[in-house]
């Protein structure tokens, strides 16, 4: 089963996705942190418990001595009983069990804080390792965030990219579908026509030949002259607008002259042509592209902008070709995409197969300007 997802349900997978990794980075970030605040209680519980320890030490070992003094005393009265009365015997006795109590206590007191400051410094090196495992964690979480932040975008415009270039492809189909009915009109309603307005005066011109005078031979003849050579005009038009023959024979300097001279006596604007560098021919594939992409620039011109001036400025340098199309029309907002956008699309293609770049510099009520910029290495 084929499962089809829309671009705004894809756009929410994206997002879902990059929101459960940054959530999972904040809380693994606010553990590590809860982590530290531990360990730096227990860095100051390790400290006091040390602090202590060195006391019991001391005080034990003091006490200790005592209890080793009393001892000895205690021996000593033990065993010349009779030279002390009964209450020192009894108080050197209390002594030293006060004494005893008190270091057996203070030696498991000791004994707990050692316990408890191996426990602290295990825990210490458990928490370490924890925080350098978060913090590491936290990095590259982080990372793969941005990395997969980047690259989702980048998935996500590829495939608006692929869906924009599906539908130029299909405009294409339709923009050739719609230029073969037009041509087929063309030729329908034009040379079509004028043949079989030729053919007709041919009849007629053998009717005359067989019946007529002279004179009315010469004026039929002369009729079905000015018919082959209209027919012959049209013909050719025809075969200019799909591809003109001046592009092999002359070049393109001559060519856009031409083409943008045929603008200005079809078309109520202003139209200017201004050459920089040296006028050359250029390799057949850079002349056809670049003649192609003034043509297409003109014709958005004409058909959208109303302008009422354009100009044309091409510049041959030895390592650069530079086109710019200006008009003074009422321009567009570069960020809404239409029907229209199709022509643009189209000469980022051809642009792009030349290794150039397509720059458009417009807003509404400001005119466009097309400026195409492509290496080329002059021979």
């Amino acid at each position: 089963m084929t499962i089809r997802l829309s671009g705004q349900a894809l756009d929410q997978i994206i997002e879902n996705v990059l929101q459960m990794i940054n959530q999972s980075k904040d809380e693994v970030f606010e553990i590590t942190e809860e982590g530290r605040k531990e360990y730096e209680y227990l860095s100051r519980e390790l400290e006091s418990i040390k602090k202590k320890v060195k006391e019991y030490i001391t005080k034990g070992d003091k006490l200790e001595n005592e209890v080793k003094s009393y001892r000895q005393k205690l021996a000593m009265v033990s065993k010349d009983f009779k030279k002390y009365s009964e209450d020192e015997v009894r108080k050197v006795y209390e002594k030293t069990h006060n004494l005893q109590t008190r270091l057996v206590i203070m030696r498991e007191e000791e004994k707990l804080l050692r316990k408890r400051r191996d426990e602290i410094e295990i825990r210490l090196i458990n928490l370490t390792n924890i925080l350098e495992r978060g913090e590491d964690l936290v990095a590259k979480m982080a990372v793969i965030f941005n990395f997969m932040k980047d690259d989702l975008k980048q998935l996500n415009d590829m495939i608006e990219d692929a869906k924009e270039k599906q539908a130029f492809g299909l405009k294409i189909i339709e923009a050739q579908e719609e230029e073969r009915k037009k041509l087929s009109r063309e030729i329908h309603d034009g040379p079509a026509q004028m043949l079989a307005n030729v053919l007709l005066r041919s009849d007629i011109l053998d009717y005359v030949v067989k019946k007529g005078s002279p004179e009315d031979v010469s004026k039929e003849i002369k009729s079905l002259r000015e018919n082959v050579r209209t027919s012959l005009q049209e013909v050719r038009r025809i075969i200019y607008d799909l591809r003109p023959m001046a592009l092999d024979d002359l070049g393109l300097i001559p060519t856009i002259r031409k083409y943008l001279d045929r603008l200005t006596e079809y078309h109520d604007m202003h139209v200017e042509f201004i050459m920089f560098g040296q006028e050359k021919r250029l390799d057949s594939k850079y002349e056809v592209a670049l003649f192609r992409l003034m043509q297409e620039a003109a014709q958005n011109v004409i058909k959208h902008s109303e302008a009422t001036e354009i100009k044309v400025k091409l510049e041959i340098l030895k390592d650069r070709l530079t086109l710019m199309v200006i008009d003074n029309g009422k321009g567009f907002n570069p960020e809404e995409k239409s029907e229209n956008s199709f022509g643009l699309i189209g000469m980022r293609e051809r642009v792009e197969m030349l290794d150039g770049k397509l720059e458009i510099s417009t807003g509404e009520g400001k005119g466009t300007t097309v400026t195409i910029n492509v290496p080329y290495l002059s021979t």
